[in-house]
């Protein structure tokens, strides 16, 4: 059983990186960020008496499932209220997830390079990740949890409720088409 600080710790670990996630799934920061609280707080009330070890697990299943269900609500929300969009004002923020206020070199300090690598890096993380969101859904989960998440192949397979040959294809497609879109916008691995 996971202590009160194991929980309290894990959670803190993954939290930017669930978020990262979802931000990728639903292109939406307030979606993902709700996204993210909903499953931490299923995680807490419901899987908080499992051992310290099947947490990793857990979440990124129930993190998948939010996700999931996210998409079936704005379905619904969309098919019953499909002209709700003359409604929604303007003046709502759409400004991204801004990689430079959340890079931090390799000591934490992110005034360890300069500004021209420091906006370098930038621009081809921005590249990577605009190829990233245009991968289809599954081969977009599956590279995310494999690389991203560094899970292996099983516990990919089993956070994505799908057999592991299913996983294989799905980041080698993805693999093949991030490389071939961003050697042709000259990112070089």
């Amino acid at each position: 059983m996971a202590t009160e600080q194991e929980l309290s710790d894990f959670l803190k670990s993954v939290e930017r990186r669930a978020f990262k996630r979802s931000i990728y799934h639903v292109r939406n920061e307030e979606a993902a960020l709700d996204i993210v609280q909903d499953s931490m707080l299923k995680l807490v009330q419901h899987y908080a008496d499992k051992p310290a070890a099947e947490l990793p697990m857990l979440y990124q299943r129930i993190l998948s499932n939010c996700t999931l269900d996210w998409f079936r609500r704005q379905k619904s929300r969309n098919a019953l209220f499909s002209s709700m969009g003359d409604f929604v004002g303007t003046g709502e923020d759409g400004t991204d997830f801004d990689l430079l206020e959340a890079y931090c070199g390799p000591d934490g300090d992110n005034k360890t390079e300069s500004a021209e690598d420091t906006t370098r890096r930038a621009q081809i993380l921005r590249g990577i990740e605009a190829e990233i969101a245009q991968l289809p859904p599954r081969q977009r989960e599956a590279f995310l949890l494999r690389y991203w998440e560094e899970m292996d192949i099983a516990e990919t397979a089993a956070a994505m409720g799908c057999s592991e040959g299913s996983v294989k294809t799905h980041c080698f497609r993805a693999v093949q088409t991030l490389g071939k879109a961003l050697k042709a916008k000259g990112i070089a691995p």
